[in-house]
């Protein structure tokens, strides 16, 4: 019987299928970012009166600032002072502005923005007040340099509206501030046409030492930074800090957790000449020391003009006689002629110019970028200042002032905004307040040109000015970066 054949059989081997649906995998808690939370809750009520108490901050500065281009007519007949003493005065304000600047700068990106602002309010009402209490010119130059001190600080209100602004927003609220210090210099200047001939200069003073007392009394509604505060490691008091805008804003907060990283190292002064930073850093110090040694150039040449008649070389010779105590007589060395009504309202005038291009400078910032905008308006600021040499009627020089303050103007606002977004958290106040440190030697400078060398050569000066502001419209085209649309780094 033949053997029965076996077949191949195949195993095919089956898995077990499961009819189930696959369990699901554990979702990552969502997070957000300061800068997150700053652009979803977008600008609300909360900038706006953020916006109104810091910017409070230029009124004050304004006044003191100005303090001096109205009030040197008068201590130079007073105290029968020659123009480099005079100059002296502006010189060792900004001396104390420079040396304070860079250490308010280190202590703010290290302790807080809110508690140096707040010392700043502090010490420039306490000095201003003691001012108009000086027996003597050198008790007025140290006084004055301390005020100096106490209002560098004030950059740090800068700061604080730049790092709450939503992205969108800092190119148009922040050229707005200029508002702020226009208000106080026409405030300071329409209080000294009243005040200095009735009741005397240092009336003045205590009455402009009054917006730095209102702001330590509002101080308590200004936040600390919560970009400052989550790079501490903070997280907590930036988180109840932007649920408090949020609420202010009726907006809302992002879904999550917030979360950022700690900075440990902040407010390092080697951080500004790193290889990312070094060209930028230079770059931006050699912008500012020209823009301020222009301004307050502008501001100064102003009293000087009027003061002195320099337009088209007419400066008289002759001395003036000065009257001291009951009507004696005494010739002194000094040029003595305190300014006329018609002098306060021409430079009430050329005031005014510092708002006149604001609509523009917020256009080109917006439209055109940082660098190319401040480009441009340095270099119409070069052309004005040899315009100045022009011989005109008085309407003329009050039409090239006009417009040279309101150049001027323009070339502080963009600068300001740069210097603000162009750094990360962990060095923006240190960044800030080393450039008005540099801002300050120019400042410094600026008197001897003004009061001194304009005197004996209108020429030379005004060409001065003007080959400084076209080298910092060169440095302006050539920066490296361009903030505009940009959001504000967190560290480097």
């Amino acid at each position: 019987m033949a053997a029965k054949q076996t077949e191949p059989v195949t195993i095919i081997s089956l898995r077990k299928l499961s009819l189930t649906a696959p369990e699901p995998q554990p979702k990552e808690p969502k997070t957000f970012t300061v800068e997150d939370a700053v652009e979803t809750i977008g600008f609300g009520r909360f900038h706006i009166a953020l916006f109104l108490i810091m910017g409070s901050t230029g009124v004050a500065e304004a006044m003191e600032i100005m303090l001096i281009a109205v009030v040197s007519p008068v201590i130079r007949c007073e105290w029968q002072l020659e123009n480099w003493q005079v100059a002296l005065v502006t010189t060792m304000v900004f001396f104390g502005y420079m040396v304070f600047s860079i250490f308010f700068g280190l202590l703010a990106d290290r302790y807080g923005r809110r508690k140096i602002l707040f010392i700043s309010f502090l010490w420039g009402a306490y000095f201003s007040l003691l001012t108009s209490f000086s027996p003597s010119y050198i008790w007025f130059v140290f006084l004055r340099t301390m005020v100096g001190c106490g209002v560098s600080g004030h950059s740090q209100g800068l700061i604080i509206k730049t790092e709450f602004l939503p992205t969108k927003y800092r190119g148009y609220m922040l050229p707005l501030s200029q508002v702020f210090w226009l208000a106080g210099s026409l405030l300071i200047i329409g209080l000294a046409s009243v005040v200095i001939p009735t009741v005397g200069w240092r009336w003045l003073i205590r009455i402009a030492s009054i917006p730095g007392i209102i702001l330590i009394m509002v101080f308590k509604f200004i936040p600390e930074s919560a970009r400052f505060n989550v790079s501490t490691g903070n997280t907590q008091a930036a988180l109840a800090t932007l649920e408090r805008i949020a609420r202010i804003n009726s907006s809302v907060m992002p879904e999550g957790r917030l979360v950022e990283p700690v900075q440990d190292k902040r407010g390092r002064f080697a951080d500004l000449l790193n290889a990312k930073y070094l060209r930028t850093t230079l770059q931006i110090w050699v912008i500012w020391l020209g823009i301020s040694f222009a301004y307050y150039g502008v501001i100064l040449a102003s009293a000087e003009l009027l003061e002195r008649d320099l337009v088209c070389g007419s400066q008289s010779e002759s001395e003036v006689a000065m009257t001291v105590g009951d009507s004696e007589e005494s010739q002194s060395p000094c040029y003595c002629h305190l300014f006329a009504p018609s002098d306060y309202r021409t430079m009430i005038i050329s005031t005014i110019g510092e708002i006149a291009l604001n609509p523009l400078n917020i256009l080109g910032i917006n439209f055109l970028g940082r660098r190319l905008s401040l480009s441009i308006t340095m270099g119409c600021t070069a052309l004005f200042f040899l315009l100045l040499n022009i011989c005109t009627s008085s309407a003329g020089l009050i039409g090239f002032l006009f417009m040279l303050r309101a150049l001027v103007a323009a070339n502080f606002n963009t600068i300001y905004i740069y210097t603000a977004e162009v750094y990360p958290t962990t060095m923006r106040a240190l960044g800030m307040g080393t450039s008005g440190s540099l801002c300050r030697i120019g400042a410094m400078v600026a008197p001897f040109i003004s009061q001194v060398l304009m005197s004996a050569s209108f020429l030379g000066a005004v060409c001065l000015f003007s080959s400084v502001c076209v080298i910092c419209a060169i440095s302006a085209f050539t920066l490296p970066i361009e903030t505009k649309g940009r959001a504000l780094q967190v560290s480097d």
